[in-house]
């Protein structure tokens, strides 16, 4: 069958795709690269002729919770109304451990999405996964300064990504479930233990800095505010058995 992929150019949309091609499944980008403008909605029903299911892992790089909103919100409402048009029997999209209890301007932008998508007519099922290994090295490259990486005080239950990017293709291919059980790594970790084991796998003797500030959301995110809840799917990759894969990887 025919598997469209918005946001499929992105970390997990790139192996959300080659994870479909492993099915024995067409993958189909949606994505300025391949034609298709999720914002506007311009070329949509052309990518997705013949699309039967259809995964969203779009993405926008905003703290802002008005830029955040206003994104999901639009890209999810042209899905939403293309893949009716097209028929698409199935409409998944992956969201986040923790967005209804960690109140920042992004995750306001994955809470309306997720309302959207499981409020609509279409069949859908909503993945909420936690925080990506990758994540780390992504904090290391925007939160560096001199010699320090200034870290906020995170605890979770990371995942490889590739991992997540399985689950949205088996989820996409079993029936819709409304909200799925939530998705997780085997073990929780503090975001500066994952950073300064990153940093010793690459060598590097830049410092750590914790940030911690008692309130609001930053409160909820060092309390276990993106641990999961409850029982479900669990991810069986280590963040240190990543760490040993992917590091050497990214050396060559």
């Amino acid at each position: 069958m025919r598997i469209a992929i918005a946001g499929g150019t992105g970390l997990v949309g790139r192996l959300v795709v080659d994870a479909v091609s492993r099915e024995g499944h067409e993958p189909v980008v949606l994505a300025r690269s391949t034609g298709v403008d999720l914002t506007s909605g311009r070329g949509l029903d052309q990518a997705l002729s013949g699309v039967s299911r259809l995964i969203d892992v779009t993405n926008i790089a905003t703290t802002k919770r008005s830029a955040a909103v206003t994104f999901f919100e639009t890209v999810t409402q042209h899905l939403l109304e293309a893949g009716a048009r097209a028929g698409v029997e199935h409409h998944v999209a992956l969201s986040i451990v923790g967005v209804d209890r960690v109140d920042i301007g992004y995750y306001a932008g994955k809470l309306r999405q997720e309302e959207l998508v499981l409020g609509g007519a279409a069949p859908a099922s909503v993945l909420r996964a936690t925080q990506l290994h990758e994540f780390a090295a992504q904090l290391v490259d925007r939160a560096s300064l001199g010699p320090f990486v200034l870290v906020p005080s995170m605890l979770s239950q990371p995942i490889a990504a590739r991992e997540v990017a399985d689950a949205l293709v088996e989820r996409t291919l079993g029936p819709p479930v409304g909200m799925a059980a939530e998705l997780a790594g085997p073990e929780p970790l503090q975001m500066r233990v994952m950073v300064r084991r990153l940093l010793q796998a690459r060598g590097s003797r830049r410092l750590v800095v914790p940030l911690y500030l008692p309130i609001g959301a930053a409160r909820a995110m060092a309390n276990g505010g993106q641990l999961p809840l409850g029982e479900g799917p669990r991810g069986r990759q280590t963040y240190a058995e990543w760490l040993r894969r992917a590091e050497p990887a990214q050396a060559r």
